[in-house]
């Protein structure tokens, strides 16, 4: 039995049916939470915020990569 850590609704959760880095999403809330330990079972709510901040990081390397293949374009031509 784990809580959720955003409602604090308990979740029914056997810890021989989990594996640790599952995602799980609360019935009340639907916040997901990642285990995190199995025995006992322990959970860590995954927030909003990081999937945000990933999807900023990944956006900006796409970017640079676009940058500097201009640049090894541009040093081409002038060859």
């Amino acid at each position: 039995m784990v809580r959720c850590p955003k409602c604090s609704t308990e979740i029914d959760v056997d810890e021989d049916e989990v594996e640790e880095g599952e995602i799980l999403a609360c019935p009340e809330c639907e916040t997901e939470m990642e285990v995190v330990q199995i025995h006992p079972v322990k959970v860590n709510a995954i927030s909003e915020d990081d999937d945000e901040e990933e999807d900023e990081e990944s956006e900006d390397g796409d970017e640079d990569d676009l940058e500097d293949e201009d640049d090894e374009d541009e040093e081409e031509e002038d060859k």
